[in-house]
């Protein structure tokens, strides 16, 4: 089992996107994945929430976990749910966010420069007639 969380201090949000090789975005939200019985971390998403739209940087895995294509579609999913229950239903992540078949997997579609979803009505319990 594991455990989906926000990232509360942004010296922890550092850590783990340094950890991952991956830039710390101050100004972004972060939620880590951790196992629930060891406390070791499997994933890590950082996005940025406007009014308009949110923006995916980074959804990763760690080492360990890369594999664990469920978990991290769990993951990115839940991340979907927080930004959409926000009111903000347009989302996009950038070409590098994470890999494409996950981010195709959790609703995403390519464009020119990243990837694109609308959310409006995508956790509405049929999700959104896709």
């Amino acid at each position: 089992m594991f455990k989906i969380s926000p990232i509360q201090d942004k010296n922890e949000q550092k850590d783990i996107a340094t950890s991952l090789g991956v830039d710390f975005l101050p100004d972004y939200f972060g939620f880590s994945m951790k196992d629930s019985d060891s406390g070791e971390l499997m994933g890590f998403c950082q996005f940025e929430l406007n009014s308009g739209e949110a923006i995916i940087s980074h959804l990763v895995p760690s080492k360990k976990y890369s594999d664990d294509f469920e978990a991290m579609f769990i993951l990115g999913r839940a991340t979907m749910n927080f930004i959409d229950t926000c009111g903000v239903h347009i989302c996009t992540a950038l070409t590098d966010a994470g890999d494409e078949r996950l981010l195709h997997a959790i609703g995403f579609r390519k464009r020119e420069n990243g990837f694109y979803v609308d959310m409006t009505g995508f956790f509405d319990g049929n999700c959104g007639h896709h």
